[in-house]
C-alpha cells in the first residue's frame, strides 16, 4: 500500500502541482506562532511543550486516523495516505526556482538567475560569477530534493511500516518546517527563549533526518559514481558546519564529479522567508574535489535525483511483493 501511495501521489503532484499561492505553508507558520504564543512561557521546559505540540501533536492525530481507517477501509487508506503526501511530499514545492535558474542561464541571462537565486536562497547574488550561480543551485536543489522528497519518503515509509500510516511524512515535514521558522525568527527578534526553541528544533530535527540523510546519500552513489561519492563522504563531509548537510553533498559531489562547498556572503534580510522557501544552507569551509560548476552539472543533478526516486521506488515495490507474497 506504502508503494502505492506514493507513486499516485507522485504521479499527481506531476498532473497537478500545488499551487505557489497554497496555503499549507502559511497555515503551518500560524499554527507554529500560535503554539509559541500560548505554550512558551520563557521557562526551558516550555521549549519542549512548543516542540512537541507543534510536531507531534499533529503526526499523532495523522496516525490516529491512520489505524481507525485501517481496519476496515482499504480504499480511504489509501486515499488519506495520498492526501497526506500530496501536501507533504514532492518536486513541485521547490522546482519552479531551480527552473527557472536554469532556464535563465542557458539563455544567458545571469542578470535573471542572480535574482532568482536572492529569492530562493536569500543571500545577495549581485556579484557572484556564473560557476558560483551554479554551485549554490546545485547544493540548494540536492537539500530541497532530500527535505521535500526524499527524506519525506523514508520517514513516511518507515513509520508506515510500524502501522502509523503517513504519520512519518507529517512528523518529518513540520520537523523541518519548524526548525527553519524558528531559525528565522531567532535572527529576527531578541528574545532568548527564542533562541532555545531554535536550537532544540533544529537539533530535534538532526536527529529525525540522521538515517533519511544517510539512505539518500546511499542512493546517489549507487545510482552515480559509488567508488567516489563514498570516497567525498568520509573526506569531505566534515567541510560542512552541519554534518547531515555534509554528508548529503560531498556524496552528491563525488557522484556527479562536481564541486561543491566553499563560502559567500548571505543576506541577512530574512524577509518573506517564513513562506515556506528553505534557507541558506551552512556554507562549507572548503570545497570538495571535482570539476568546476558548469550548466551540464545542472542536467547530472536531475538525473541523479530522478535516478535515486526509480531506485528507492523499485525498491519498496520488491518489498511490497516480498509482503504479499509472504
Amino acid at each position: 500500500m506504502s508503494f502505492f501511495a506514493i507513486l499516485i501521489s507522485l504521479l499527481i503532484e506531476q498532473i497537478k502541482p500545488l499551487s505557489r499561492a497554497y496555503p499549507i505553508d502559511e497555515m503551518i507558520s500560524r499554527w507554529i506562532n500560535w503554539v509559541g504564543r500560548n505554550f512558551n512561557a520563557g521557562r526551558d521546559h516550555h521549549v519542549w511543550l512548543v516542540w512537541l505540540i507543534t510536531v507531534l501533536v499533529p503526526a499523532i492525530f495523522v496516525a490516529m486516523v491512520s489505524m481507525s481507517l485501517s481496519d476496515s477501509h482499504a480504499l480511504l487508506t489509501l486515499l488519506w495516505d495520498v492526501i497526506i503526501l500530496y501536501l507533504t511530499l514532492g518536486f513541485r514545492q521547490f522546482s519552479h526556482f531551480f527552473t527557472n535558474i536554469r532556464d535563465s542561464l542557458e539563455r544567458g541571462d545571469d542578470f535573471s538567475a542572480r535574482r532568482y537565486l536572492s529569492q530562493w536562497r536569500h543571500l545577495d547574488a549581485s556579484d557572484l560569477p556564473r560557476n558560483e550561480l551554479l554551485r549554490h543551485a546545485i547544493e540548494h536543489s540536492l537539500l530541497s530534493a532530500h527535505r521535500h522528497v526524499f527524506g519525506v519518503f523514508f520517514a513516511f515509509v518507515l513509520l508506515f511500516g510500524l502501522g502509523l500510516g503517513p504519520a512519518g511524512a507529517v512528523l518529518y515535514r513540520l520537523a523541518e518546517f519548524s526548525s527553519r521558522h524558528w531559525s528565522f525568527k531567532a535572527k529576527s527578534a531578541i528574545d532568548p527563549t527564542l533562541d532555545h526553541i531554535k536550537n532544540l528544533s533544529q537539533k530535534l530535527f538532526g536527529l529525525i533526518d540522521y538515517l533519511p540523510v544517510r539512505l539518500t546519500a546511499c542512493g546517489f552513489a549507487m545510482v552515480g559514481n559509488f567508488e567516489e561519492a563514498i570516497n567525498h563522504w568520509r573526506r569531505d563531509a566534515i567541510l560542512w558546519r552541519d554534518l547531515n548537510e555534509g554528508i548529503l553533498l560531498a556524496a552528491a559531489s563525488g557522484a556527479i564529479g562536481v564541486r561543491l562547498g566553499g563560502s559567500a556572503p548571505e543576506n541577512q534580510n530574512m524577509s518573506g522567508a517564513l513562506s515556506g522557501i528553505s534557507p541558506g544552507i551552512e556554507e562549507a569551509e572548503g570545497a570538495t574535489t571535482g570539476a568546476v560548476p558548469v550548466m551540464g552539472h545542472l542536467r547530472s543533478v536531475v538525473g541523479l535525483v530522478w535516478r535515486s526516486v526509480v531506485l528507492w521506488m523499485l525498491l519498496l515495490a520488491l518489498i511490497s511483493v516480498a509482503n504479499l507474497l509472504g
